[in-house]
Parts: C-alpha cells; structure tokens; sequence
C-alpha cells in the first residue's frame, strides 16, 4: 500500500494516464516500455515500497499473459490456417452473399453476438479478427466500418449476457434467475450493440482513416491472384473449425449437467471446455481441414505457425504491460479510493451499481474484475433493500453492473492495446473508435436497463 492516501492518489493516477498517452502518441515512444516506465514512476510517487514495485507489476503481466499469450498464439494459428487455406476468404464471400456488400458490418455484429457468448473477449475477438479483414478488403471497405461492430459485438455480450463468465459472476452474487437475466440482457444488448457497432462505427469511420502497412492484416488476407489456382474449402467445415473452440466451451460449462459433477466424464469435459485446450484442438483440426486436405504438407503447416506468431510479440508484451500498469493502480491504493467515493455517493442502486462497476473498471482495466468486485459490493446493499422503496429486481442489478463494467477502456486494458495493435491504429485514434465505443455501449445499457426498471 502507498503512503499517499486518498484524493491525491486519484490525482497521481489521472497524471499517469495523461502522460502515458503524450508520450506514446506525441512523442513516439514503444508502448511496452512506456506503460513499465509509468507504472514504476506512479508507484515511486504515491510512496510504494520501492522492493515491492516491481513484484507488483510482474504480477500483473504475469497473471495476464498466462491466458492472453496462449490466446494469442494459438487464435493467431488458427487464424493464419484458415487465411492460407482460403477458409476466411469463404467465410467473408458467404457473409458478403447474406448480407450484401453495405450490410457487412451488420453481419460482423451479429456473428460477433453468437461467437462471443461462451467465450472471453480476447478469444472470440482471435477468433473472427481473420474474418474481419477479409471482408474489409473484398468488399472494399474500412476496418473500422468491419472491425468496430465486431468488437461491439463481443463486448456487448461479455458484459451483459450469461451464460458469459463474466456475467454469470454477477447473476450469482445477485441471486439472480439466469433464465429472465438473459431474457432482458437480449432486450438491451441487442440494440445496444446495433447503436454501438453498425451505426457508431459508420458515423466515426469519416473521421479516423487508417492508412499504412498492417502486417496483422496482411498474413490473414487472401491475394486473389494466389487464390485463382485454388478451390476454396467449404463453408460448412470451415465453420465448423472455427467454432469448434466455441462449441467445446459451452459443453464444459454445461458439464455437470450432462454428467454427474466430480466424476472423470465430467472432469474431462471441463479440461476441453477450458479456452487454451478448446483452441489447442481447434489449430490440430486445422492442420486437417485447412492444411492437409488442402493439399498442405507439414513443412508448409509448420512454416505458417511459425511465421504467424512475430507479429504477436508485441501485442503480447503490451497487453501484458497494460495488467501491469493495472496492477499498480490496484496495489497502490488507487482503485480503493475510487470505490469509496462512489461508494459514499447516495445515488438509486442502479445507477450506483453501474457507478461502482464503472470506477473499478476505469481504475482496473478489467471489465471482469470491475463486475466481479461492484457485485460484491452492491449485492449486501440491493438484499438489504429488498421489499423497500429503493428495491429492485436483481436480473437488473446484473445488466447495470455489467454496463458500468464496460465504460472508458483506457490504456490500463488489454484490450485497448488488442484492438490498437490488430487494427493498426494510433492511441488518439484507438481512443476516438474503441473507448467511445466501450462508453457508448455503457452509457446505452444503462439507459435501456433504466427503462426497463419502469415497466416489468
């Protein structure tokens, strides 16, 4: 814990956000060694012990990294197999066939919404980023009228709608119903993502305008010269391969319903539903239907796995800076005093439950943790309000919570540093398309959740 206590932290954190920003978008300077300058200048001013700073940050990248640089690795192999095999180029021809070459980013959002129910942000967002920049170059159009409603997508359920880890922490301590959670989740992120995604992203697409050389972008897209020799693979084991990670997760959170909990039926269906193994079998799949039946041999398998993974060095390395930066707000004191001050607020309870949760995410950079810790919070004030005035329905409590949880990714989250570097954009334009993005889809949820609260 800091020596400098109370609004004076919030002030030394509010600085060390304004100057990790000028320095990588003014000045230039590597992320990765911005965000670990920063974060040891922060602790060093608000009084940490000087033995325990870096502990601290190690922590934080550590604990990221044990699951993003799996994520990461294994997604980006699956990813690049799929590019090389043509299987996105199917994806995005059929995608195009449905919806029309203008309507592209509604496709996006929607497969976003299924894809990303059963997994995390980071997983479902390696899943379809292939797809993405396939349909951006064939139809002609900006990643940032493609990938915007992707991501919206994915957030939008990540926050709001079980059976989603994140939202399933909140149904739980609300003692909330799942069934009327997911129910009203789907009537206010349905719209929400609409409103964030598709319409969003074609207003902010006329004033942030990437240009330059993606290297992301390019392993993932097919040339059409390359592909004129080449039958594509079909749609239907196409997506089967890259949903298989998906398919396998939701029967490992179902696993104690298809057989009995703690036997080794059920211990094995957890080990596969589990993320890194879901994918694992996922890119072996692949090394089949996108590379041996493709004409592949494993010389070349092995070439595309291998060539993929150096773009993703430094994704890896800032997104687990970015926890770590996260994790000195956290161990400095910073995030607590955030809490107490929303926290000290006598506001109506769905609006103090989005509060909290949107202070903890704003000091923490987890969208998880922020609706994990604001549920501990609220839950003993919301079971104390029941049966009162001030009472209101717990599926609610969730969406709120979940709303707030969401609000002004910044640069202590992994996941503005994912969307910066995959979209190849600069922090003010990361800031301009996928903070207002994550705000926007906040600030939205709490107004339908509020207009919820008068009718049912």
């Amino acid at each position: 814990m800091a020596t400098v206590q109370g609004s004076l932290l919030l002030v030394y954190a509010l600085i060390a956000i304004i100057a990790l920003v000028v320095l990588i978008a003014r000045f230039k300077m590597n992320p990765f060694i911005t965000l670990m300058m920063v974060s040891v200048a922060l602790a060093l001013a608000v009084g940490m012990p000087a033995t325990s700073i870096l502990k601290s940050f190690e922590t934080g990248v550590g604990g990221t990294l044990g699951h993003i640089a799996i994520v990461v690795g294994l997604g980006t192999m699956l990813g690049k197999m799929m590019a090389e095999s043509g299987g996105a180029e199917r994806i995005a021809r059929t995608l195009i066939d449905l919806f029309g070459p203008k309507n592209v980013h509604w496709a996006m959002m929607c497969i976003a919404f299924l894809v990303g129910l059963p997994v995390f942000f980071e997983v479902g967002f390696v899943l379809l980023i292939p797809i993405a920049f396939n349909v951006a170059q064939r139809t002609g159009t900006s990643m940032i009228r493609v990938g915007i409603p992707m991501v919206a997508g994915l957030s939008v359920v990540h926050g709001l709608i079980p059976p989603h880890p994140a939202a399933l922490l909140a149904v739980t301590a609300y003692n909330a119903d799942i069934g009327h959670t997911i129910f009203y989740a789907l009537i206010v992120g349905i719209p929400t993502a609409a409103v964030a995604g598709p319409l969003f992203s074609k207003l902010i697409a006329r004033f942030v305008v990437l240009d330059g050389f993606n290297p992301m972008a390019q392993q993932f897209i097919e040339q059409d010269a390359k592909r004129s020799h080449q039958e594509l693979p079909g749609f239907g084991i196409t997506l089967l391969t890259v949903l298989l990670p998906v398919l396998l997760m939701l029967v490992g959170s179902w696993a104690d319903v298809i057989v009995p909990a703690k036997s080794s039926m059920n211990n094995a269906l957890r080990l596969i539903g589990h993320p890194d193994m879901a994918l694992l079998l996922a890119v072996l799949l692949s090394f089949y239907t996108f590379g041996k039946s493709r004409g592949f041999n494993r010389e070349q398998i092995l070439k595309f796995t291998n060539e993929c993974l150096a773009p993703t060095a430094s994704i890896t390395l800032v997104v687990g800076a970015g926890a770590g930066f996260g994790r000195i707000l956290i161990d400095s004191g910073a995030s607590k005093a955030i809490v107490d001050v929303a926290t000290g607020a006598h506001v109506p309870l769905l609006i103090l439950a989005w509060l909290v949760a949107a202070l903890i995410r704003v000091a923490t950079g987890s969208a998880t943790v922020a609706m994990a810790t604001a549920a501990g919070i609220i839950a003993p004030i919301a079971a104390a309000a029941v049966g009162t005035a001030g009472g209101v329905r717990p599926e609610l409590l969730v969406l709120a919570t979940g709303a707030g949880s969401l609000i002004l990714s910044h640069v202590n989250d992994g996941g503005f540093w994912l969307v910066k570097e995959y979209f190849g954009m600069t922090v003010p334009q990361t800031f301009k398309t996928w903070t207002v993005c994550e705000t926007i889809i906040s600030v939205t949820a709490l107004v339908l959740t509020l207009g919820l609260s008068t009718v049912i």
